[in-house]
């Protein structure tokens, strides 16, 4: 493995001189598209946030390539695939970024791979892309995530729910590619474990009432309602929805329903709900904590999957010499996983000198970062409890 690094090292250097006209340091910027409007829109300016934590140490650092980076935000929406496109097609051909830090949510993320990132060849690692069918789209090497799949999260979450006794479950997802990929994945852990799932049933965010869902819900039954959806919007809808009417008042909650404005909006009733999300306790994350605290920044989900995806780009630039994604693509995995130094919150400037004396690094970051498979988290969870009107951490896995 030593070796490999070191003759990828050497090819990409000369591939690097051979390129030409190289992109000056000092011209390069990243992308961060999230949804800055739309279902998740209370938890992307931390998100975004968090990206820029990183872009700024590397500059305060005056390490990287001899100059400086920006960072570009734009509005994935979430949930329109158009929008997504035209934003990201607006960042690559006017902006001129050299690579993107997202998008957020599965649909508009793999619309912006397909569409618009693999025609230009263009580098994006997603910090909150989850859905299970990421793990195999073609992507021209470009695409990467922090974030774990969500074939992982229904192991966890079918683990959890058997753990608390319950013996049936009733889910309600999101119409679109994050949703349905979540549930089917809950769905088929959950009866592996010998759950009954009594029904599987999507609805569509932004709508004023959802009483023909939570009828059909109440109807089938089951201990408590998986709320497979986005806290903004349909998600949200679902559960007032449920308690209004008395059918469910116990929720599992996995990670698009994760985040302050949810308890805010629906009050104690939330209590006792349970949820999961990317998480982890490793020396990392707390690191990471204590930095955003001191920038004023929400640790909340996704966060340092953010902090981690904007530093992987700028590290795999570093290490081959080049701001083309075409050449530093093949560096996400090699300066992510060992061997190597390994490299935490707030020590990117030690990895850009060791990258730069040719040294090898493994970066862990702050959402303990292992890329397998094509270049997606390994996956570490935490486990969360509503009580007292907020989110509470419990416990990780």
């Amino acid at each position: 493995m030593k070796n490999n690094k070191m003759l990828n090292k050497l090819a990409l250097m000369f591939v690097g001189a051979m390129i030409l006209p190289a992109i000056a340091a000092a011209d390069v910027k990243i992308g961060i598209i999230l949804g800055f409007t739309g279902p998740i829109e209370s938890l992307t300016p931390d998100m975004a946030a968090g990206a820029e934590m990183a872009i700024a140490e590397v500059n305060k650092s005056n390490l990287f390539m001899g100059g400086k980076i920006k960072g570009v935000r734009a509005d994935s929406t979430c949930i329109d695939s158009a929008a997504a496109s035209a934003a990201a097609e607006r960042l690559i051909t006017s902006d001129k970024v050299n690579a993107i830090m997202g998008a957020d949510c599965s649909g508009v993320t793999t619309a912006i791979l397909q569409n618009v990132a693999m025609a230009n060849g263009v580098v994006m690692i997603s910090p909150s892309a989850t859905s299970p069918a990421l793990s195999t789209i073609e992507d021209n090497g470009l695409f990467f995530r922090t974030a774990p799949s969500d074939a992982r999260q229904g192991q966890v979450v079918a683990a959890i729910l058997k753990e608390k006794g319950h013996k049936s479950i009733a889910i309600s997802y999101t119409n679109n590619d994050y949703g349905k990929g979540l549930a089917d994945s809950i769905e088929t852990n959950f009866k592996s474990v010998g759950g009954k799932v009594t029904i599987n049933a999507s609805h569509e965010d932004g709508k004023g009432d959802y009483g023909a869902e939570v009828a059909a819900l109440a109807q089938a039954g089951g201990d408590i309602l998986v709320v497979a959806g986005y806290l903004d919007q349909g998600g949200k809808g679902i559960i007032q929805a449920a308690l209004d009417t008395g059918a469910y008042d116990s929720f599992l909650l996995p990670d698009g329903m994760i985040g302050d404005s949810l308890p805010k909006a629906i009050g104690s009733d939330l209590n006792g709900s349970i949820g999961t999300a990317p998480g982890t306790d490793s020396p990392g994350a707390a690191k990471f904590k204590e930095m955003a605290t001191a920038a004023d920044v929400n640790v909340g989900p996704f966060v340092p999957e953010s902090y981690d995806a904007a530093a992987l780009i700028i590290l795999a630039m570093q290490s081959s010499g080049a701001t083309s994604s075409q050449i530093f693509k093949s560096r996400v995995m090699e300066v992510a996983n060992w061997p190597g130094t390994k490299i935490y919150p707030g020590e990117l400037a030690k990895a850009l000198r060791i990258l730069k004396n040719g040294g090898d690094i493994d970066y862990v970051g702050g959402s303990a970062v292992e890329l397998i498979g094509g270049g997606e988290s390994a996956g570490n969870y935490a486990e969360y409890l509503v009580k007292g009107g907020a989110f509470t951490i419990t416990g990780y896995r």
